[in-house]
């Protein structure tokens, strides 16, 4: 696997890294050729946040963990890459079937479980500014709020961040 290392709000240690590259580098038998991977070590407080991408061809892999001790988010965020692995295991084989990237003779068979559509709603979007969609999502409490930008006359999806601010989807 290729390491890209990058820190938010701290310095990235050697050791750090290579405790990084030691853990991470367990995923490299579900693959057979190299990949790239993302590494992003952030502090805010002392939420210590290891984010890890992992970019196959057509498709991202990707696990983000917060805890107390940086060295077990990255060992949680492993965890979490290596289940995906193994739950999409039928799907990801579908898509790779004549792209020997991954290893699919090395992740175990688990049941796939069918994720469904449970619930349609369709609703109407108004005009509105990006304040008001703000205010519409905080008195709906949703996460993510689909709006009609009145300014520039087009679709948006405006959501929550991690980090109490928002973001804008332009569609």
């Amino acid at each position: 696997m290729l390491f890209k290392f990058v820190g938010k709000n701290m310095e990235i240690t050697d050791s750090l890294k290579d405790m990084a590259e030691k853990k991470l580098s367990k995923l490299e038998k579900y693959f057979s050729e190299e990949i790239e991977a993302r590494v992003v070590f952030s502090v805010i407080k002392d939420s210590q946040t290891v984010e890890v991408t992992v970019y196959l061809p057509d498709t991202i892999i990707r696990a983000e963990e917060t805890t107390d001790d940086m060295y077990t988010s990255i060992d949680k965020a492993v965890d979490v890459l290596e289940r995906q692995i193994r739950k999409h295991k039928t799907k990801l084989k579908k898509r790779y079937q004549n792209n020997e990237t991954i290893r699919f003779d090395l992740i175990e068979d688990k049941p796939e479980e069918e994720n469904k559509i449970v619930k349609r709603k369709k609703f109407q979007l108004n005009p509105m500014s990006e304040e008001e969609a703000i205010l519409q999502m905080e008195l709906l409490d949703h996460k993510f709020f689909i709006f009609l930008n009145a300014e520039i006359d087009a679709i948006e999806v405006l959501y929550k961040r991690n980090d109490g601010n928002y973001g804008i989807i332009e569609v």
